[in-house]
């Protein structure tokens, strides 16, 4: 049988598979595994340093600092940029969304500037040896968008591919989530591919995608976002949604095969009990596997945004929370 064949016959039963654990109720999602300590927070991102301790940057003011040595209590410190870049106030006061990780013997941070609901919005990009807040040297702007752009230049991920090459996705409603390659030895946009690929979106009904994380696992690159709306607290309707491509700019499909472009995302997480509106997450490798990192509004708290943390199963192609 050829590899297109086997492919053909093996689909329907993986995606059965897939329909099989994601949970037919609400309620059957899991929790969030143990956290405690300061766990207010809004879009983590989250490292492990070589010596063990985790680093979680978040959204608000010069980006919140929250720290752990065994992955369960957390503690708070200092912002990583305790003054401001001046170039923020040409958008905002203040910075959201961070995505950090560890290329070449140094941390790098990219980041959003902008105001809820507008996307005249900036990507700026930072790095630190030491990831620890004041020790992170501002880079200015890689990627903006105006009132007269069919994106939104927020919620930014970088993904370095097995071949060296650098990608960032990024966006926010309006025509959905777009990527760029990136110079590695910039971190900037790479001047000789300018394109803006499509990875997803929404044209019909709401336009509520945002916050891409890509990675890849067997084969496959796999596209997390947030779905539907964010912010609202008990109010909220986000969920974390997933597809896979076999490139890197797509085409990205859901287990029933819907593309990403044209609504199509199948369910992580979504709100069940007193976890409401899980989203704005990352994906962190960790020594016990994958980790799902994200914000969920607490019903029990009066909808307080807290950090939430659950481990990833990819034993059916697809990541499946427990």
């Amino acid at each position: 049988m050829s590899r297109t064949s086997r492919r053909a016959v093996l689909a329907p039963l993986l995606a059965a598979a897939l329909i099989a654990l994601v949970p037919a109720t609400a309620n059957a999602y899991p929790n969030p595994g143990t956290v405690k300590g300061d766990v207010v927070v809004h879009d983590p991102t989250m490292v492990r340093t070589s010596a063990g301790r985790y680093l979680l940057y978040a959204t608000g003011g010069g980006l919140a600092y929250k720290t752990s040595t065994d992955r369960i209590t957390f503690t708070a410190g200092g912002d990583a940029f305790s003054t401001k870049p001046g170039w923020w106030s040409s958008y905002a006061t203040e910075a959201w969304a961070p995505d950090i990780s560890y290329h070449g013997g140094k941390y790098l941070m990219y980041y959003a500037v902008s105001t809820f609901g507008s996307n005249t919005s900036a990507i700026g990009l930072a790095g630190s040896t030491t990831g620890l807040p004041g020790s992170w040297t501002d880079y200015g702007t890689v990627y903006t968008s105006t009132s007269a752009s069919d994106y939104n230049a927020i919620d930014p991920n970088l993904f370095v591919d097995d071949n060296g090459t650098w990608w960032l996705s990024f966006g926010s409603w309006w025509t959905g989530i777009k990527m760029i390659q990136i110079d590695p030895s910039t971190g900037k946009q790479l001047s000789t591919n300018t394109t803006r690929y499509s990875l997803a979106s929404r044209p019909t009904g709401t336009k509520a995608v945002e916050a891409p994380y890509i990675v890849k696992r067997n084969g496959y690159y796999y596209l997390f976002a947030s779905y539907d709306v964010c912010c609202a607290g008990t109010s909220s309707t986000y969920k974390i949604k997933v597809g896979r491509a076999t490139g890197i700019t797509g085409p990205y499909v859901d287990a029933s095969g819907t593309a990403m472009t044209s609504n199509g995302g199948t369910p992580v997480l979504e709100s069940h009990g007193n976890y409401i509106g899980p989203g704005g997450q990352s994906v962190m490798a960790d020594s016990d596997g994958d980790l799902l990192v994200y914000h969920y509004y607490d019903g029990a708290d009066s909808g307080t945004p807290k950090l939430g943390v659950n481990l990833l199963n990819w034993s059916t192609g697809w990541p499946v929370a427990y």
